[in-house]
């Protein structure tokens, strides 16, 4: 009796075993089913693991082109808003249909999930304020991003002259102090660069660079400031301008 007994209680261990190595040869097999483009399931296809959504992988999810494409767009703008053009490439990467794709994002925009007008207005009030960028630099930056030049202008005419000026001798008085010590024309490079940068024009760049040496009593003519004319705009490697 007690070698039937531990004969049948060896044959359940035995079969327990068996039964979680198949569960996990299962598992693996599964882990290693591959899509139509010959990824693997749980792999992001076509560069997009970005994206951060995959609706054809999410279980439960119905196999429906629009529906994959809600759920995409839904959790990239969860993540942080986007224009229609980051939004519709995302959804090319996902291999999403044009016409489904085009379908939500037409909705998306009547309901204005996507507003690349709003997008933009909101995109130069933040980087103006948060960076310091002028609008030059900021149409660049709206228009990597596909947003069309009417949304653009828009936004971009939100910025006063007055603004960009002012935005301009507070990042000068900033930047001023590091540059102390240094050879005047050094100096004036040094800013000037860094107004370059941030897509302030050279007339602008002259005046308030000036401003802010002459405060210091600098010669603005040893500087190499003898005239807004001669300040030609241009930036060498280290991205310091060009003189």
């Amino acid at each position: 009796m007690r070698g039937q007994a531990g004969s049948g209680a060896a044959r359940r261990v035995g079969s327990g075993a068996a039964g979680r190595a198949g569960s996990s040869a299962a598992r693996r097999a599964a882990a290693r089913r591959t899509r139509a483009d010959g990824t693997r399931v749980g792999e992001a296809s076509d560069g997009a693991a970005s994206d951060g959504a995959d609706g054809w992988d999410d279980p439960g999810v119905p196999a429906d082109p629009e529906a994959v494409a809600r759920l995409i767009c839904l959790r990239l703008l969860t993540a942080a808003p986007r224009t229609r053009a980051e939004l519709a490439e995302a959804l090319r990467r996902r291999r999403v249909p044009d016409d489904a794709a085009q379908a939500v994002l037409s909705r998306f925009a009547e309901v204005k999930l996507i507003d690349d007008a709003m997008f933009a207005k909101a995109w130069v009030e933040s980087r103006h304020l948060g960076r310091g960028l002028a609008g030059r630099a900021l149409a660049a930056e709206l228009g990597q991003r596909g947003v069309a030049q009417s949304d653009i202008k828009a936004a971009v005419d939100q910025l006063t002259p007055d603004t960009e000026l002012a935005t301009a001798r507070a990042l000068v008085a900033r930047r001023l102090a590091s540059t102390r010590g240094q050879p005047a024309p050094a100096r004036v490079r040094r800013l000037a660069g860094m107004l370059a940068r941030k897509g302030y024009g050279a007339g602008l760049a002259y005046r308030v660079i000036r401003e802010a040496l002459e405060q210091e009593g600098e010669d603005p003519v040893a500087a190499g400031l003898d005239g807004e004319e001669s300040f030609d705009v241009g930036l060498d490697s280290d991205g310091s301008m060009i003189i």
